[in-house]
């Protein structure tokens, strides 16, 4: 039952946004309530849809006068329930969706500035129409929204050359805490003027503040490209493999994706129309080029290197795209492996980083740990190599025992951390923390990080009302 205190904020909400965009129907608010993987499901005062940054700031100030807490969300499409309130209903849910201008491009200066809503597939079509590139891309870039991927630092499968959305990203607009605006939307690469306060906010998973714009990288849109799926033995050859193409292409190597046979069967289990005809292996490597004018040159080039590593033995078969289409299945075989993992039903999913250096020994000594303390796991892994992200996910053959081992997490988790730790590693490369590794972040984080992180938190939401209960 709502209390008088929010019976007066949400007329104010209504005031703010209109009766249309206060959802307090439980139908209405229910697709905003579960996170992507079906891990958390939470509850809400309401879900407000505010369409301006004004609007978002008068929200936000109604929110800290009545003391009430706050989960930004974009997309929906977290990995780690970061965008999923707590289930005890006390919490207003704001969605990011409808502010969804692209305010400009300037392709002279290769900026756009857009505002969070914008859904990522949007935003690189309108770069291509003006013939740039914005680079970041992922699996989910079709729903989730550019204000989720600079809240969580999103990374993707083009961070080998262009890197990861703090890198894509020139300036912000931010509504804080107390509903003030900042406006730090610049297009400038050289802004010597103190601190660079944009990198507080991205990947604080708004709890710090709401990212409600961003001037974001554009780059020229590559004329010609070339990809490739490779057979491989091992972890071991695909880096080898790696440091091969980097010094015959450089910076053209836009992408270097590692897939286990496993994590390729389940995508030719549940997408059976996929094309993958190509020799068995353990593992397999997806290469794409891009620069230069012509298609064929690049593929010709690709396919010279790939001779060559075929006598060498560094790998066993190559099939290479012939036209655009065939790329875009190639790609599929490794962007469909999340759905095809989501169908298995629950899994035990990690997404960490290690010096690409030490990827074998992490998938080597890893596997035979967990094999050995669980036995019948099977490991999905796939990921970037080219920037030692690696996607590190349990569950059992069984899709029915899935929602039993879930319970494993724990223990898990501590034999996958505790040798990323060791090897010099992160805990999370791409995904965020959310609440999912909320307190595996105070055991691998120093005392003094902790502390400087929550210093930063409490001086700029003092009230503790963003996003609470994630990251911190």
């Amino acid at each position: 039952m709502k209390s008088a205190k929010h019976a007066s904020l949400l007329s104010q909400l209504v005031e703010v946004v209109g009766a249309d965009h206060v959802l307090t129907a439980d139908e209405a608010m229910s697709a905003h309530l579960g996170d992507w993987r079906g891990r958390y499901r939470g509850a809400a005062l309401a879900v407000v849809r505010p369409a301006k940054t004004a609007e978002v700031a008068a929200v936000v100030r109604a929110c800290a006068q009545a003391g009430v807490p706050m989960v930004p969300q974009g997309g929906n499409t977290s990995l780690c329930g970061a965008a999923t309130p707590a289930p005890d209903g006390d919490a207003l849910l704001i969605s990011l969706s409808r502010l969804k201008q692209l305010r400009a491009i300037d392709a002279a200066n290769n900026t756009m500035t857009v505002e969070a809503g914008c859904v990522l597939q949007t935003l690189q079509e309108a770069a291509a129409q003006v013939g740039r590139l914005f680079p970041l891309s992922l699996a989910a870039e079709g729903s989730c929204q550019i204000g989720g991927n600079l809240s969580t630092n999103a990374g993707g499968v083009q961070v080998l050359r262009y890197g990861n959305t703090r890198e894509l990203t020139l300036g912000l607009e931010v509504v804080l805490p107390s509903g003030e605006i900042w406006d730090g939307l610049r297009g400038l690469r050289k802004d010597n003027t103190g601190y660079d306060l944009k990198q507080l906010f991205i990947g604080a998973e708004g709890t710090l503040g709401i990212i409600t714009a961003a001037v974001l990288k554009l780059f020229p849109l590559p004329r010609a490209t070339a990809t490739a799926w490779l057979a491989i033995a091992s972890p071991a050859q695909a880096v080898r493999l790696l440091a091969d193409l980097q010094d015959r292409f450089g910076a053209l190597l836009t992408a270097c994706e590692l897939v286990s046979d496993i994590a390729l069967g389940l995508v030719r289990k549940h997408f059976p129309n996929s094309q993958a005809r190509f020799s068995a292996s353990p593992w397999y490597v997806l290469v794409e080029l891009s620069g230069g004018d012509d298609d064929q040159s690049r593929r010709q080039a690709l396919e010279a290197f790939l001779g060559e590593a075929l006598e060498s033995g560094t790998i066993s078969d190559a099939v290479v795209a012939q036209s655009g289409e065939q790329a875009r299945r190639l790609w599929a075989l490794r962007e469909n492996i999340g759905e095809a993992q989501k169908s298995e039903g629950l899994s035990i999913k990690h997404d960490v980083s290690v010096p690409i250096s030490r990827i074998p020994e992490f998938v080597e000594r890893a596997g035979r740990e967990l094999e050995q303390a669980f036995p019948e796991i099977r490991i999905v892994a796939f990921g970037h190599i080219g920037d030692g992200n690696l996607h590190y996910n349990q569950s059992k053959p069984a899709a029915g025992e899935n929602a039993v081992f879930i319970a494993a997490q724990p223990a898990v988790n501590r034999i996958v951390y505790e040798l990323v730790h060791e090897l010099g590693g992160s805990i999370s490369a791409e995904h965020g923390i959310g609440q999912l590794k909320r307190d595996e972040l105070r055991r691998y984080k120093s005392p003094v990080e902790i502390e400087m992180m929550r210093a930063i938190k409490r001086s700029l939401d003092p009230q503790g009302l963003m996003n609470p209960g994630k990251v911190l």
